[in-house]
């Protein structure tokens, strides 16, 4: 399989430089090895033969030994995730061998070596915080990509973010609209947006919540650091006859203003950063009016794996979400509290994100020639579906979950 093509050094300058082979790339191999033995997959390398006709285990084929171990040794899993875009292995199920890897994640190395961690994993880079110009940057990286791009895998919501499905279409996800409405509306619903109430959103993607709720009734202001997501939200919006009712700014969270019955953010916080969690936080209880509820949406991952990665430079960081960080339930509830916050309820639902993830990598490997069309290279689809299949497998194996968190005034008794 060839991925590479003339001219990418520029666009994908770790792309095309592979490591020299040595002592590192030596360690990688057995560390591979070994990890790679303790799991359900199969690994193929180079010539070797390939598994029986009928495996029941998923396949992983290193189709460059070398190169594979190269950047394993050089840039750990960084460099694991940059070898698949450069071609170099593949599987036949692919979110079934991550989900693997991700089931074993915090034991896959010995533990004699974990010790030795903060010397091998890479620190996160200068100017990817969540500072304001960092912030907008770090959006701007993922979210300005295209509409046109989202629009051939998202639903006709454009909601990118996990679904809610009902319990009798769990398994097949035949209703991703509905799913996404069903999710909306709960959120709606557990923080009392009905007619007349001053909601504020943080993160305003394409515009489904904002404009689910205004056309409850409500006056709403979204806030947004993305001018692509903007500039469709305001057509959505103009389009839906809700402009009187409904704003979107770009504004950055911390320049909000005013007192609102509910602040709403949906799987923002995960672009915050942890410098910057306390802040955030205090901004919503801030702009929280008396007797108001808030309303956020997190991905979670569990609070020691968050600890020990806090300062790891990761794969996702460095090609999808510049800046990311996923903090733990523990995390949130601390940190509301700091705040002034009282974490009110808390609902789970990790098995969606799975599922969600699963129909949107579906549909982008569906329509790969569209992508092409938009000017995207085969090296861009290969991170793209890597990324969703990724980001399945950590629902999948529950190393990830998502929440719903109602958050009220701490002097708020139930």
């Amino acid at each position: 399989m060839t991925v590479l093509a003339v001219g990418q050094e520029e666009t994908w300058p770790d792309i095309t430089a592979v490591p020299r082979p040595g002592l590192r790339s030596a360690v990688a191999r057995r560390l591979f090895a070994h990890a790679a033995a303790r799991l359900p997959v199969t690994v193929v390398q180079g010539d070797e033969p390939g598994p029986p006709p009928i495996c029941e285990r998923p396949v992983l084929r290193i189709l460059r030994p070398e190169r594979f171990h190269a950047r394993l040794g050089a840039a750990g899993l960084i460099g694991f995730g940059e070898s698949y875009m450069a071609g170099e292995w593949e599987c036949d199920d692919l979110p079934g061998v991550l989900t693997a890897f991700a089931e074993q994640m915090s034991t896959l190395v010995p533990p004699s070596l974990q010790r030795l961690r903060r010397f091998a994993v890479l620190r996160s880079p200068a100017g990817t915080t969540g500072d304001r110009a960092g912030a907008r940057r770090n959006a701007g990286h993922h979210y300005d990509l295209s509409n046109e791009l989202f629009a051939l895998f998202l639903d006709e919501t454009m909601t990118y973010s996990a679904a809610l499905f009902d319990r009798r279409d769990a398994c097949h996800g035949r209703d991703l609209a509905g799913a996404q409405h069903r999710k909306i509306d709960r959120l709606l619903d557990r923080t009392g947006v009905g007619p007349g109430t001053r909601v504020l959103e943080i993160g305003t993607g394409w515009g489904e919540l904002a404009l689910r709720a205004g056309r409850r009734g409500a006056q709403v202001r979204s806030l947004t650091l993305s001018t692509e997501q903007r500039d469709l939200a305001l057509a959505r919006i103009a389009e839906a006859g809700l402009a009187d009712r409904v704003r979107v700014d770009l504004c950055d969270y911390r320049d909000a203003e005013g007192t609102h019955d509910a602040v709403l953010s949906v799987e923002m916080i995960e672009a915050v950063g942890e410098r910057h969690w306390p802040e955030y936080f205090r901004t919503l209880r801030r702009l929280l009016a008396p007797g108001g509820r808030a309303g956020l949406q997190a991905i979670t991952m569990p609070h020691d794996r968050m600890l020990a990665t806090r300062d790891t430079h990761t794969w996702i960081q460095k090609y999808i979400f510049p800046g990311g960080f996923l903090p733990s339930v523990r995390a949130i509830e601390e940190h509301a509290a700091d705040a002034g916050l009282r974490t009110a309820d808390v609902f789970e639902f990790g098995g969606d994100y799975a599922l969600t993830l699963r129909l949107w990598r579906e549909r982008f490997l569906a329509v790969e020639e569209d992508v092409a069309a938009l000017g995207f290279d085969a090296v861009f689809r290969r991170m793209w579906e890597l990324y969703l299949a990724y980001s399945e497998a950590g629902f999948r194996s529950g190393y990830l979950d998502v929440g719903q968190f109602l958050l009220t005034p701490a002097e708020d008794r139930p």
